[in-house]
């Protein structure tokens, strides 16, 4: 397709970007430390680390498990923490004993974490304590030998480490710690990493620095292998376009989707690090009333989210008075940003809320609007350096106009699906094409427009939530024939799961079913509805059609 959108690039975008002008995000991250080492890097809750210090401490770390634990280049190592001073150390710490990063959701079930863990043959990893008897109960199955965990305060000095810790425990109700035997505290590992001294290890832009898990287009969760020049190539990408709306001498970013996400991961954490802002991390978004309060002062220059959570922060009664003297850059992704939402945004903050369009197997970002435009209702142009084809079933492009699946090429696709090459070779078109699996259609000036999600996929909250996952669990619960599982409205949480159930006892109750998910899923993904049906829909050849429920739930919904 004819670069069409580069006419309609904002001033100041270059066309493309040179990804190898650095060898790996080791050598990104040292030079921008270097260049900004005075500067605060990150704040959680009061607490601040600066760019100097960010490096120190990750090297220390890096040495531990060089020296300590006799990692070698390329081993997995899993990270399992929320936003917290912690997360970028232990991440950037990894990279430097040329480990490969394996991101894990806090939030998971014993189910979901042990296949991770195994899938990446992961042997090390960092968890938060509050998070460990999840570990606790499926570690024996895992390959895992080196426990490391942490406190969320550990890195804070004296009084208020105590006071963050007793207040965290308390009003957050945190499950505590589990004793892991032969775990070590990360504070303990840092005392032994500098003792000893840390031989850098050579990375090269082909080699893994991350190992994302996604769902993919098949609800079975795989790790998308990320480079090093992936990364910096949608690092640069990002950065390229944010230059050209930047005034500030210093941003500062508020970043409140965890750092295991892709989004958050790289337009937060990677791309302001290189650009030398502040991050401002939120531990804890969930908590609207704190978060507020948190960020009331700050003077923040940018923030970035999912739909759902400008819409929770704009309708917070305290939202209105907190400083918006500064802001300049407000991003969604992860799901449509809604135009009543975006519309309210802007009244309240006098900031335009613009829309960017990604996938982890992308890095993520695909596609994104000049950050001063407001609501579009569309995805954006295409990223510098990144090429989109628009093709219908039959893997032929379509006109201007025409809807059909968004392939995109450029140097920020994935090399692959780690250990699944028939699934990679599936996913991608000859040449480099990468199958998205998202409906888009194009306009004359190059902006494209998101028609419909991947086939069957929930977004809740700009979480994917795959039915055939939650599908395979009730169908585990030995009073339940068949099930079905769809997306249905959930009002201004965008989607919520439903489950269509056919039972084979009818004293199954709906409360008993959400309380069976619950023990093997992560809570966005439990099915919020029970609807209990004789049959299911079926085609000719007895597949369950998805598609028809959704129909069904849709015109009752319209009609009641």
């Amino acid at each position: 397709m004819e670069k069409i959108w580069l006419s309609n690039y904002p001033e100041g975008v270059p066309e493309e970007i040179d990804p190898t002008q650095y060898n790996s995000l080791v050598e990104l991250f040292q030079k921008s430390c270097e260049q900004f080492a005075d500067r605060v890097a990150f704040d959680n809750l009061g607490c601040e680390l600066t760019y100097a210090q960010f490096y120190d401490k990750a090297k220390v770390f890096a040495s531990y498990l060089e020296n300590e634990l006799g990692l070698q280049k390329g081993d997995r190592v899993a990270i399992m923490l929320p936003n917290c001073l912690q997360y970028p150390v232990v991440m950037l710490g990894t990279m430097l004993a040329g480990c490969v990063v394996v991101n894990v959701n806090p939030l998971y079930t014993p189910r979901e974490l042990e296949h991770q863990l195994c899938d990446s043959m992961s042997e090390t990893i960092i968890i938060m304590e509050n998070f460990a008897n999840v570990l606790q109960q499926c570690k024996a199955k895992t390959p895992i030998k080196n426990v490391i965990t942490t406190q969320l305060a550990d890195f804070f000095p004296g009084l208020k480490r105590i006071i963050v810790n007793f207040v965290v425990k308390k009003i957050k109700k945190l499950v505590p710690p589990w004793d892991i035997e032969g775990a070590i505290k990360l504070n303990h590992a840092m005392k032994l990493g500098a003792k000893g001294t840390l031989t850098p290890v050579q990375l090269h832009r082909d080699d893994i620095a991350y190992l994302q898990y996604t769902g993919g287009t098949t609800g079975v969760a795989k790790g998308a292998e990320l480079t090093h020049s992936n990364m910096i190539a949608n690092v640069l990408q990002a950065l390229a376009w944010l230059k050209a709306f930047s005034t500030k001498e210093q941003e500062i970013i508020v970043t409140a989707l965890p750092l295991y996400h892709i989004f958050s991961l790289t337009a937060n954490l990677l791309t302001f690090t290189i650009f030398g802002a502040k991050n401002i991390l939120i531990t804890n978004p969930k908590d609207i009333p704190q978060f507020v309060s948190l960020i009331k002062d700050s003077k923040f220059t940018s923030i970035t989210g999912v739909n759902t959570l400008f819409n929770a922060l704009a309708n917070d009664p305290k939202f209105p008075e907190v400083d918006f003297s500064e802001l300049g850059i407000s991003l969604g992704g992860g799901t449509s940003v809604q135009q009543a939402v975006a519309q309210k945004w802007k009244k309240i903050t006098g900031c335009a809320l613009s829309e960017g369009y990604g996938l982890t197997e992308c890095c993520p970002l695909v596609t994104i609007n000049p950050l001063d435009a407001g609501y579009t209702g569309c995805i954006g142009l295409p990223a510098p350096s990144t090429e989109i084809s628009i093709r219908n079933d039959e893997g032929i492009e379509v006109p201007i106009g025409t809807e059909g699946e968004l392939c995109v090429r450029g140097p920020q696709v994935m090399r692959g699906y780690w250990k699944r090459p028939d699934e990679t070779e599936q996913t991608f078109y000859p040449e480099g094409w990468l199958r998205t699996g998202d409906i888009v259609s194009i306009d004359e000036k190059g902006f494209v427009k998101m028609l419909e999600r991947k086939k069957d996929m929930i977004d809740v909250s700009g979480f994917n939530v795959y039915p055939i996952e939650v599908e395979d669990i009730l169908g585990r619960h030995p009073g339940i024939l068949e099930a079905a599982v769809v997306g249905v409205d959930g009002g201004e949480r965008g989607e919520k799961v439903k489950a269509f159930v056919v039972r084979t006892d009818e004293n199954l109750e709906k409360d008993a079913i959400i309380d069976f998910a619950r023990k093997s899923l992560t809570a966005y993904k439990v099915p919020k509805e029970i609807e209990f049906r004789d049959e299911l829909p079926k085609s000719p050849i007895g597949k369950i059609l998805r598609r028809v429920l959704r129909e069904e739930d849709a015109e009752k919904q319209k009609n009641s």
